[in-house]
């Protein structure tokens, strides 16, 4: 006997929401890995030249990286896959984290232990972008989730945050660390907001800070990879690999801050409005 069609639709429901919930979860994952693209190729080179790198090779492993690294770069603005504007940020961020990594180095916060001859001072160029894939995952993932914000900070106070944050990254080696109070004022300043996010048709949202968080989260197992395969190591691990202190994550996390707050500043005006 054929099932009335209100049976058929309670049938199906459940079902349904399955099918949608997978097809969402497969689309979240295309995005997330072509948001990500450039560090995810970054952090594979890293354990590919590690591998299987010559040692006697002509061209320094720290140098292949930086060419390969600009490399990836064109390729991706030539195929249209990074914008100029996603390109510039990714500059900017090459210069930030540059000149912080001259400073870490400088006062033996972490080494880089190979040779190269494409390098300021200990620090070797290919590690600028390092920091730069985090902009650039940022900025694709804005472009390509179409965020939008509910409850929002104005620009001007997180750009003082991000500057605080940064700052004590120097500061707190000759000075008292203001890290918890940072932490503070990032729960604060952001309490309110709500990350709206396009997968498929329609927006979802979750907490900004959780977001941050997330993010922090997987920077730092990239970390932990980049330092297994010695690309950089901290003091304890000269002797021997360790994983990196998950104390570190909350390093992440306020960079995390900057790198957000960068790319909402080199954001289109449409996005900024937005956002407040």
């Amino acid at each position: 006997m054929p099932r009335p069609a209100i049976m058929r639709r309670l049938w199906w429901q459940p079902r349904r929401r399955w099918v949608v919930f997978l097809v969402e979860f497969a689309c979240f994952g295309i995005k997330q890995a072509s948001a990500c693209l450039f560090g995810g190729l970054m952090v594979a080179l890293l354990l590919a030249t590690w591998r299987w790198y010559p040692a006697g090779a002509p061209l320094a492993r720290y140098d292949f990286l930086t060419l390969a690294a600009l490399g990836i770069q064109l390729a991706l603005l030539a195929s249209g896959l990074e914008t100029p504007r996603e390109a510039r940020v990714i500059a900017l961020f090459h210069v930030v984290g540059t000149l912080m990594e001259l400073f870490k180095t400088a006062v033996g916060s972490w080494t880089y232990p190979e040779a190269s001859l494409l390098r300021l001072g200990g620090v070797p160029l290919f590690s600028g972008f390092m920091y730069a894939a985090v902009g650039s995952y940022i900025a694709r993932a804005w472009r390509l989730f179409d965020f939008r914000f509910t409850g929002h900070p104005r620009l001007a106070p997180a750009a003082v945050l991000a500057f605080g944050i940064y700052l004590n990254f120097f500061a707190h080696h000759y000075l008292p660390d203001a890290r918890a109070l940072l932490f503070v004022a990032l729960a604060l300043l952001f309490r309110r907001t709500w990350v709206h996010y396009r997968i498929r048709r329609v927006h979802r949202r979750m907490p900004l800070l959780v977001g941050f968080v997330l993010v922090a989260l997987f920077i730092w197992l990239a970390e932990n990879v980049g330092t297994f395969s010695r690309a950089w190591l901290y003091p304890a691990q000269r002797h021997g690999w360790s994983m990196v202190p998950p104390g570190k994550l909350g390093s992440w996390l306020l960079l995390m801050v900057i790198s957000y707050v960068m790319v909402w500043a080199l954001h289109p005006p449409d996005g900024r409005r937005r956002g407040k």
